[in-house]
Protein backbone atom coordinates (compact mmCIF):
# COMPACT_ATOMS: atom_id res chain seq x y z
CA UNK A 1 0.00 0.00 0.00
CA UNK A 2 1.32 3.61 -1.03
CA UNK A 3 1.61 6.16 1.15
CA UNK A 4 0.20 9.07 -0.51
CA UNK A 5 1.39 11.97 1.12
CA UNK A 6 4.62 10.82 1.14
CA UNK A 7 3.91 10.18 -2.26
CA UNK A 8 2.99 13.89 -2.73
CA UNK A 9 6.41 15.16 -0.95
CA UNK A 10 8.88 13.26 -3.28
CA UNK A 11 6.96 13.51 -6.58
CA UNK A 12 6.32 17.03 -6.17
CA UNK A 13 2.36 16.60 -6.70
CA UNK A 14 0.09 19.07 -5.47
CA UNK A 15 -3.63 17.64 -6.29
CA UNK A 16 -4.95 13.96 -6.37
CA UNK A 17 -7.50 13.08 -8.61
CA UNK A 18 -9.51 10.53 -6.44
CA UNK A 19 -11.74 8.74 -9.81
CA UNK A 20 -14.19 6.08 -10.05
CA UNK A 21 -16.21 5.11 -12.82
CA UNK A 22 -20.35 5.05 -13.32
CA UNK A 23 -22.16 2.32 -14.79
CA UNK A 24 -22.36 4.07 -18.34
CA UNK A 25 -18.42 4.12 -18.09
CA UNK A 26 -18.12 8.23 -17.24
CA UNK A 27 -14.83 8.82 -15.45
CA UNK A 28 -15.95 11.08 -11.98
CA UNK A 29 -13.64 12.93 -9.62
CA UNK A 30 -12.67 14.90 -7.15
CA UNK A 31 -9.66 16.97 -7.02
CA UNK A 32 -8.51 17.06 -3.47
CA UNK A 33 -5.20 18.97 -2.29
CA UNK A 34 -2.38 16.97 -1.16
CA UNK A 35 -2.45 18.04 2.68
CA UNK A 36 -5.88 16.49 2.99
CA UNK A 37 -4.95 12.85 1.04
CA UNK A 38 -4.48 10.55 4.44
CA UNK A 39 -7.85 11.56 5.75
CA UNK A 40 -9.34 10.40 1.79
CA UNK A 41 -7.42 7.47 2.11
CA UNK A 42 -8.85 6.79 5.85
CA UNK A 43 -12.33 7.94 4.93
CA UNK A 44 -12.64 8.49 1.00
CA UNK A 45 -13.99 11.09 -0.87
CA UNK A 46 -17.39 11.97 -0.68
CA UNK A 47 -20.00 11.57 -3.66
CA UNK A 48 -23.60 12.19 -4.10
CA UNK A 49 -23.98 9.12 -6.76
CA UNK A 50 -27.46 10.23 -8.47
CA UNK A 51 -25.45 12.87 -9.84
CA UNK A 52 -23.40 10.50 -12.05
CA UNK A 53 -25.07 7.75 -14.03
CA UNK A 54 -25.92 4.84 -11.04
CA UNK A 55 -29.30 3.47 -10.08
CA UNK A 56 -29.27 6.00 -7.04
CA UNK A 57 -31.76 8.86 -5.61
CA UNK A 58 -31.08 12.33 -4.27
CA UNK A 59 -31.82 10.35 -0.94
CA UNK A 60 -29.42 7.91 -0.76
CA UNK A 61 -26.46 8.78 1.47
CA UNK A 62 -23.03 9.83 0.59
CA UNK A 63 -21.13 7.27 -1.71
CA UNK A 64 -17.44 7.48 -0.60
CA UNK A 65 -14.64 6.90 -3.05
CA UNK A 66 -11.91 5.42 -0.95
CA UNK A 67 -8.40 5.41 -2.94
CA UNK A 68 -6.47 2.02 -4.19
CA UNK A 69 -3.33 3.60 -3.75
CA UNK A 70 -1.35 1.24 -5.45
CA UNK A 71 -3.17 2.48 -8.88
CA UNK A 72 -1.59 5.89 -8.14
CA UNK A 73 -0.18 7.80 -11.55
CA UNK A 74 1.10 11.02 -11.78
CA UNK A 75 -0.02 12.62 -14.73
CA UNK A 76 2.77 13.14 -17.30
CA UNK A 77 1.34 15.73 -19.00
CA UNK A 78 0.59 17.78 -15.55
CA UNK A 79 2.67 16.26 -13.19
CA UNK A 80 1.53 18.31 -9.80
CA UNK A 81 -1.82 16.20 -9.97
CA UNK A 82 -1.92 12.07 -9.67
CA UNK A 83 -4.91 10.22 -10.40
CA UNK A 84 -6.17 7.17 -8.27
CA UNK A 85 -8.61 4.96 -9.05
CA UNK A 86 -11.37 4.48 -6.27
CA UNK A 87 -13.90 1.88 -4.93
CA UNK A 88 -17.35 2.87 -3.49
CA UNK A 89 -18.41 2.05 -0.48
CA UNK A 90 -21.51 2.99 0.87
CA UNK A 91 -22.36 3.01 5.07
CA UNK A 92 -19.50 0.30 5.35
CA UNK A 93 -20.71 -1.49 2.74
CA UNK A 94 -18.93 -1.85 -0.71
CA UNK A 95 -21.79 -0.63 -3.72
CA UNK A 96 -22.49 -3.72 -5.75
CA UNK A 97 -23.59 -1.65 -8.76
CA UNK A 98 -20.66 0.03 -8.98
CA UNK A 99 -17.98 -1.21 -11.94
CA UNK A 100 -14.53 -1.49 -10.06
CA UNK A 101 -15.93 -3.67 -7.68
CA UNK A 102 -18.25 -5.57 -9.67
CA UNK A 103 -14.80 -6.66 -11.65
CA UNK A 104 -13.13 -6.78 -8.39
CA UNK A 105 -15.72 -9.45 -7.17
CA UNK A 106 -15.31 -11.50 -10.26
CA UNK A 107 -11.57 -11.33 -9.71
CA UNK A 108 -11.62 -12.86 -6.42
CA UNK A 109 -14.86 -15.75 -7.26
CA UNK A 110 -11.98 -16.99 -10.16
CA UNK A 111 -9.48 -16.71 -7.81
CA UNK A 112 -11.72 -19.70 -5.49
CA UNK A 113 -11.05 -22.05 -9.01
CA UNK A 114 -7.63 -21.16 -9.20
CA UNK A 115 -7.51 -19.05 -11.96
CA UNK A 116 -6.26 -15.76 -12.88
CA UNK A 117 -7.14 -13.97 -15.71
CA UNK A 118 -5.38 -11.97 -17.98
CA UNK A 119 -5.80 -9.40 -20.58
CA UNK A 120 -4.49 -7.12 -23.22
CA UNK A 121 -7.08 -4.60 -24.64
CA UNK A 122 -6.61 -3.04 -28.18
CA UNK A 123 -8.80 0.85 -27.71
CA UNK A 124 -9.44 2.07 -31.07
CA UNK A 125 -10.06 6.25 -31.66
CA UNK A 126 -10.26 8.87 -33.93
CA UNK A 127 -8.80 12.30 -33.75
CA UNK A 128 -11.31 14.94 -34.60
CA UNK A 129 -11.68 18.62 -34.94
CA UNK A 130 -12.64 20.16 -31.82
CA UNK A 131 -16.48 20.49 -32.78
CA UNK A 132 -16.39 16.53 -33.28
CA UNK A 133 -18.30 16.86 -36.63
CA UNK A 134 -15.16 15.49 -38.72
CA UNK A 135 -11.48 13.77 -38.63
CA UNK A 136 -8.92 16.30 -37.85
CA UNK A 137 -6.78 15.76 -40.91
CA UNK A 138 -8.24 16.97 -44.33
CA UNK A 139 -5.31 14.72 -45.75
CA UNK A 140 -6.41 11.87 -44.64
CA UNK A 141 -8.58 10.36 -47.37
CA UNK A 142 -7.44 7.23 -48.63
CA UNK A 143 -10.00 4.33 -49.21
CA UNK A 144 -7.64 2.22 -47.33
CA UNK A 145 -5.94 4.16 -44.42
CA UNK A 146 -4.94 1.12 -42.24
CA UNK A 147 -1.19 1.68 -41.85
CA UNK A 148 -0.85 4.80 -43.77
CA UNK A 149 2.53 6.01 -42.67
CA UNK A 150 1.86 9.48 -43.89
CA UNK A 151 -0.95 9.81 -42.30
CA UNK A 152 0.14 8.91 -38.90
CA UNK A 153 3.17 10.83 -38.84
CA UNK A 154 1.03 13.73 -39.41
CA UNK A 155 -0.56 13.01 -36.28
CA UNK A 156 3.20 12.22 -34.91
CA UNK A 157 2.98 14.86 -31.83
CA UNK A 158 -0.64 13.27 -30.47
CA UNK A 159 0.33 9.79 -30.76
CA UNK A 160 4.10 9.61 -29.88
CA UNK A 161 3.30 11.84 -26.85
CA UNK A 162 0.92 9.55 -25.37
CA UNK A 163 3.50 6.19 -26.57
CA UNK A 164 6.30 8.21 -24.37
CA UNK A 165 3.92 8.52 -21.45
CA UNK A 166 2.87 4.89 -21.55
CA UNK A 167 7.08 4.15 -21.82
CA UNK A 168 7.63 6.06 -18.64
CA UNK A 169 4.72 4.30 -16.81
CA UNK A 170 5.83 0.89 -17.47
CA UNK A 171 3.29 -0.13 -19.29
CA UNK A 172 5.19 -1.65 -22.10
CA UNK A 173 3.53 0.06 -25.36
CA UNK A 174 4.66 -1.78 -28.23
CA UNK A 175 2.88 -0.68 -31.37
CA UNK A 176 1.34 2.65 -32.65
CA UNK A 177 -1.04 2.42 -36.25
CA UNK A 178 -3.20 4.37 -38.11
CA UNK A 179 -6.23 2.10 -38.25
CA UNK A 180 -8.91 1.36 -41.22
CA UNK A 181 -11.11 4.35 -40.79
CA UNK A 182 -9.92 7.87 -42.11
CA UNK A 183 -8.55 9.30 -38.50
CA UNK A 184 -8.61 6.44 -36.97
CA UNK A 185 -5.68 5.34 -34.45
CA UNK A 186 -4.93 2.14 -32.40
CA UNK A 187 -2.09 2.10 -29.30
CA UNK A 188 -1.22 -1.18 -28.36
CA UNK A 189 0.51 -2.37 -24.22
CA UNK A 190 1.16 -5.01 -22.95
CA UNK A 191 -1.17 -7.61 -21.34
CA UNK A 192 -1.65 -7.87 -17.55
CA UNK A 193 -4.18 -9.23 -14.56
CA UNK A 194 -7.78 -8.06 -15.61
CA UNK A 195 -7.96 -4.85 -12.88
CA UNK A 196 -4.32 -4.04 -13.90
CA UNK A 197 -5.59 -3.79 -17.33
CA UNK A 198 -8.89 -2.59 -16.78
CA UNK A 199 -7.42 0.50 -14.57
CA UNK A 200 -4.87 1.29 -17.58
CA UNK A 201 -7.72 1.46 -19.76
CA UNK A 202 -9.57 3.61 -18.03
CA UNK A 203 -6.86 5.73 -17.68
CA UNK A 204 -5.70 5.49 -21.14
CA UNK A 205 -9.12 7.07 -22.28
CA UNK A 206 -8.54 9.63 -20.15
CA UNK A 207 -5.46 10.62 -21.06
CA UNK A 208 -5.94 10.02 -25.11
CA UNK A 209 -8.57 12.54 -24.79
CA UNK A 210 -6.60 15.25 -22.45
CA UNK A 211 -3.37 14.96 -25.02
CA UNK A 212 -5.64 15.78 -27.99
CA UNK A 213 -7.29 18.23 -26.30
CA UNK A 214 -3.69 20.10 -25.76
CA UNK A 215 -3.20 19.52 -29.31
CA UNK A 216 -6.28 21.49 -30.25
CA UNK A 217 -8.40 18.42 -31.11
CA UNK A 218 -11.03 16.42 -30.03
CA UNK A 219 -10.39 12.28 -29.21
CA UNK A 220 -13.77 9.90 -29.61
CA UNK A 221 -14.42 6.03 -28.64
CA UNK A 222 -17.57 6.40 -29.73
CA UNK A 223 -18.25 3.20 -31.74
CA UNK A 224 -19.62 4.54 -34.90
CA UNK A 225 -18.92 8.51 -34.95
CA UNK A 226 -18.84 9.06 -38.40
CA UNK A 227 -21.35 7.00 -41.18
CA UNK A 228 -19.54 5.07 -43.92
CA UNK A 229 -16.15 4.80 -42.33
CA UNK A 230 -15.14 1.50 -39.65
CA UNK A 231 -15.72 1.75 -35.97
CA UNK A 232 -13.79 2.07 -32.94
CA UNK A 233 -13.65 -1.62 -31.73
CA UNK A 234 -11.96 -2.77 -28.65
CA UNK A 235 -10.56 -6.37 -28.96
CA UNK A 236 -10.12 -8.31 -25.85
CA UNK A 237 -7.03 -10.89 -25.31
CA UNK A 238 -7.94 -13.61 -23.16
CA UNK A 239 -5.66 -16.13 -20.98
CA UNK A 240 -6.28 -17.55 -17.93
CA UNK A 241 -3.26 -18.44 -16.00
CA UNK A 242 -2.46 -20.68 -12.29
CA UNK A 243 -3.13 -18.26 -9.57
CA UNK A 244 0.59 -17.49 -9.13
CA UNK A 245 0.27 -16.41 -13.05
CA UNK A 246 3.24 -18.56 -13.71
CA UNK A 247 1.52 -21.32 -16.07
CA UNK A 248 -1.06 -20.49 -18.68
CA UNK A 249 -4.06 -22.69 -18.03
CA UNK A 250 -4.92 -22.58 -22.00
CA UNK A 251 -1.98 -23.99 -23.49
CA UNK A 252 -2.18 -28.02 -24.20
CA UNK A 253 -0.01 -28.36 -27.65
CA UNK A 254 -2.14 -31.96 -27.81
CA UNK A 255 -4.91 -29.88 -28.32
CA UNK A 256 -6.49 -28.29 -31.73
CA UNK A 257 -5.13 -24.68 -32.10
CA UNK A 258 -3.07 -25.68 -28.71
CA UNK A 259 -6.47 -24.32 -26.91
CA UNK A 260 -6.52 -27.08 -23.58
CA UNK A 261 -9.93 -28.64 -22.23
CA UNK A 262 -9.74 -25.36 -19.78
CA UNK A 263 -9.53 -23.04 -22.54
CA UNK A 264 -12.07 -24.50 -24.58
CA UNK A 265 -14.45 -24.65 -21.73
CA UNK A 266 -13.90 -20.55 -21.02
CA UNK A 267 -14.21 -19.71 -24.74
CA UNK A 268 -17.89 -22.49 -24.43
CA UNK A 269 -18.86 -19.68 -21.71
CA UNK A 270 -18.22 -16.60 -23.74
CA UNK A 271 -20.13 -17.76 -26.64
CA UNK A 272 -23.17 -19.23 -24.81
CA UNK A 273 -23.18 -15.89 -23.37
CA UNK A 274 -22.27 -13.79 -26.32
CA UNK A 275 -25.67 -12.84 -27.01
CA UNK A 276 -26.29 -11.30 -23.68
CA UNK A 277 -22.85 -9.77 -23.02
CA UNK A 278 -23.48 -7.54 -25.99
CA UNK A 279 -25.73 -5.61 -23.29
CA UNK A 280 -22.12 -4.81 -21.94
CA UNK A 281 -19.76 -5.09 -24.55
CA UNK A 282 -21.57 -2.83 -26.95
CA UNK A 283 -23.62 -0.43 -24.49
CA UNK A 284 -24.38 2.37 -26.62
CA UNK A 285 -27.57 2.74 -29.03
CA UNK A 286 -24.28 3.90 -31.87
CA UNK A 287 -23.01 0.39 -30.62
CA UNK A 288 -25.21 -1.55 -32.85
CA UNK A 289 -24.05 0.89 -35.76
CA UNK A 290 -20.85 -0.61 -35.79
CA UNK A 291 -21.36 -4.44 -35.53
CA UNK A 292 -24.59 -4.67 -37.80
CA UNK A 293 -23.00 -2.12 -40.34
CA UNK A 294 -23.22 -2.18 -43.82
CA UNK A 295 -19.37 -2.51 -46.02
CA UNK A 296 -17.52 0.60 -45.19
CA UNK A 297 -15.32 2.61 -47.56
CA UNK A 298 -12.50 0.65 -46.90
CA UNK A 299 -14.36 -2.29 -47.65
CA UNK A 300 -14.88 -4.20 -44.14
CA UNK A 301 -16.51 -3.01 -40.63
CA UNK A 302 -13.73 -5.79 -38.85
CA UNK A 303 -17.01 -6.35 -36.81
CA UNK A 304 -19.09 -9.36 -35.80
CA UNK A 305 -22.37 -9.80 -36.27
CA UNK A 306 -23.15 -13.49 -35.72
CA UNK A 307 -21.69 -15.74 -33.15
CA UNK A 308 -18.90 -17.85 -34.12
CA UNK A 309 -15.64 -18.64 -33.44
CA UNK A 310 -12.23 -19.24 -35.74
CA UNK A 311 -8.73 -20.00 -35.43
CA UNK A 312 -6.40 -17.09 -37.03
CA UNK A 313 -9.21 -15.71 -39.12
CA UNK A 314 -10.69 -11.54 -38.22
CA UNK A 315 -14.40 -12.34 -39.98
CA UNK A 316 -15.98 -14.11 -36.46
CA UNK A 317 -16.64 -12.81 -33.02
CA UNK A 318 -13.40 -14.87 -31.75
CA UNK A 319 -10.21 -15.71 -33.01
CA UNK A 320 -7.34 -18.41 -31.89
CA UNK A 321 -4.59 -16.40 -33.16
CA UNK A 322 -1.86 -18.16 -31.26
CA UNK A 323 -1.69 -20.74 -28.58
CA UNK A 324 -2.67 -19.92 -24.77
CA UNK A 325 -5.35 -16.59 -25.73
CA UNK A 326 -8.37 -15.88 -28.00
CA UNK A 327 -9.12 -12.25 -29.01
CA UNK A 328 -12.97 -11.76 -28.53
CA UNK A 329 -13.46 -8.51 -31.24
CA UNK A 330 -17.65 -8.25 -30.09
CA UNK A 331 -16.72 -4.97 -27.72
CA UNK A 332 -15.79 -1.25 -28.93
CA UNK A 333 -14.89 1.64 -27.75
CA UNK A 334 -18.35 2.61 -25.78
CA UNK A 335 -17.53 -0.11 -23.43
CA UNK A 336 -17.14 0.26 -19.36
CA UNK A 337 -13.28 -0.69 -19.02
CA UNK A 338 -14.22 -2.17 -15.80
CA UNK A 339 -17.25 -4.31 -16.93
CA UNK A 340 -15.44 -5.39 -19.57
CA UNK A 341 -13.14 -6.97 -17.92
CA UNK A 342 -16.45 -8.41 -15.41
CA UNK A 343 -18.48 -10.19 -18.18
CA UNK A 344 -15.27 -11.71 -19.86
CA UNK A 345 -14.49 -13.28 -16.37
CA UNK A 346 -18.25 -14.08 -15.78
CA UNK A 347 -19.01 -15.25 -18.90
CA UNK A 348 -15.68 -17.73 -19.00
CA UNK A 349 -15.78 -19.05 -15.42
CA UNK A 350 -19.62 -20.06 -16.05
CA UNK A 351 -17.86 -21.83 -19.00
CA UNK A 352 -15.11 -23.35 -17.24
CA UNK A 353 -17.83 -24.36 -14.05
CA UNK A 354 -20.17 -26.14 -16.33
CA UNK A 355 -17.75 -27.91 -19.44
CA UNK A 356 -19.32 -25.80 -22.05
CA UNK A 357 -18.50 -26.66 -25.48
CA UNK A 358 -17.89 -23.37 -27.70
CA UNK A 359 -19.48 -25.42 -30.78
CA UNK A 360 -18.09 -25.91 -34.39
CA UNK A 361 -14.76 -23.76 -35.48
CA UNK A 362 -15.42 -22.09 -38.66
CA UNK A 363 -12.69 -20.89 -40.94
CA UNK A 364 -14.67 -19.62 -43.69
CA UNK A 365 -14.73 -15.90 -44.47
CA UNK A 366 -18.03 -14.60 -42.61
CA UNK A 367 -18.03 -11.16 -44.53
CA UNK A 368 -18.22 -13.27 -47.82
CA UNK A 369 -20.03 -16.77 -46.61
CA UNK A 370 -21.80 -16.11 -43.49
CA UNK A 371 -25.24 -16.82 -45.21
CA UNK A 372 -23.91 -20.43 -45.66
CA UNK A 373 -23.84 -21.01 -41.50
CA UNK A 374 -26.70 -22.07 -40.19
CA UNK A 375 -27.91 -22.41 -35.95
CA UNK A 376 -25.53 -19.88 -34.96
CA UNK A 377 -26.91 -17.37 -33.52
CA UNK A 378 -27.03 -13.72 -34.75
CA UNK A 379 -25.72 -10.76 -32.05
CA UNK A 380 -28.54 -8.19 -31.56
CA UNK A 381 -29.85 -5.87 -33.69
CA UNK A 382 -29.74 -2.75 -31.41
CA UNK A 383 -29.23 -2.08 -27.57
CA UNK A 384 -33.21 -2.92 -26.67
CA UNK A 385 -32.32 -6.24 -28.19
CA UNK A 386 -29.20 -6.80 -26.10
CA UNK A 387 -31.05 -5.57 -22.91
CA UNK A 388 -33.66 -8.14 -23.61
CA UNK A 389 -30.61 -10.71 -24.13
CA UNK A 390 -29.03 -10.04 -20.66
CA UNK A 391 -32.57 -10.19 -19.04
CA UNK A 392 -33.09 -13.54 -19.78
CA UNK A 393 -29.77 -14.47 -18.97
CA UNK A 394 -30.23 -16.10 -15.20
CA UNK A 395 -27.13 -17.41 -15.32
CA UNK A 396 -24.88 -14.38 -16.58
CA UNK A 397 -26.47 -11.95 -14.09
CA UNK A 398 -26.01 -13.91 -11.48
CA UNK A 399 -22.39 -14.35 -12.32
CA UNK A 400 -21.83 -10.28 -12.49
CA UNK A 401 -24.24 -9.55 -9.23
CA UNK A 402 -28.09 -9.73 -9.29
CA UNK A 403 -28.09 -6.07 -7.74
CA UNK A 404 -26.06 -4.53 -10.43
CA UNK A 405 -27.87 -6.43 -13.18
CA UNK A 406 -30.92 -4.87 -12.01
CA UNK A 407 -29.71 -1.35 -11.75
CA UNK A 408 -27.59 -1.61 -15.22
CA UNK A 409 -30.46 -3.15 -17.26
CA UNK A 410 -32.53 -0.46 -15.59
CA UNK A 411 -30.16 2.35 -16.57
CA UNK A 412 -29.77 1.11 -20.02
CA UNK A 413 -33.65 1.07 -20.41
CA UNK A 414 -34.14 4.26 -18.97
CA UNK A 415 -31.05 5.61 -21.96
CA UNK A 416 -33.44 3.31 -24.81
CA UNK A 417 -36.54 5.10 -23.87
CA UNK A 418 -34.92 8.36 -24.34
CA UNK A 419 -33.47 7.28 -27.93
CA UNK A 420 -36.58 6.61 -29.10
CA UNK A 421 -38.45 9.33 -27.71
CA UNK A 422 -35.97 11.81 -29.65
CA UNK A 423 -37.36 13.04 -32.67
CA UNK A 424 -35.27 12.72 -35.48
CA UNK A 425 -34.11 14.40 -39.02
CA UNK A 426 -34.83 10.90 -40.50
CA UNK A 427 -38.61 10.53 -39.50
CA UNK A 428 -39.22 14.05 -41.19
CA UNK A 429 -37.66 13.13 -44.08
CA UNK A 430 -39.29 10.17 -44.94
CA UNK A 431 -42.74 10.44 -43.67
CA UNK A 432 -43.38 14.15 -43.57
CA UNK A 433 -45.82 13.72 -46.92
CA UNK A 434 -47.04 10.48 -46.23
Amino acid sequence: MIDLAAYAREKGVKYFMISYTDLFGGQRAKLVPAPAISGMVADGAGFAGFATWLDMTPAYPDMLAVPDTDTVIQLPWKPEVAWVAANCIMEGEEVDQAPRNVLRRLVAEAAKDGLRVKTGIEAEFFLLTPDGMAISDPADTAAKPCYDQQAVMRRYDVIAEICDYMLDLGWGPYQNDHEDANGQFEMNWEFDDALVTADRHSFFKFMVKSVAEKHGLRATFMPKPIEGLTGNGCHAHVSVWDREGKTNAFVDATKELSLSDKGRAFLGGIMKHASALAAITNPTVNSYKRINAPRTISGATWAPNTVTWTGNNRTHMVRVPGPGRFELRLPDGAVNPYLLQAVIIAAGLSGVRSDADPGPRYDIDMYAEGHKIEGAPKLPLNLLDAIRMLDADVELKAMLGEDFSASYMKMKMQEWNSFVSHFSRWEREHTLDI
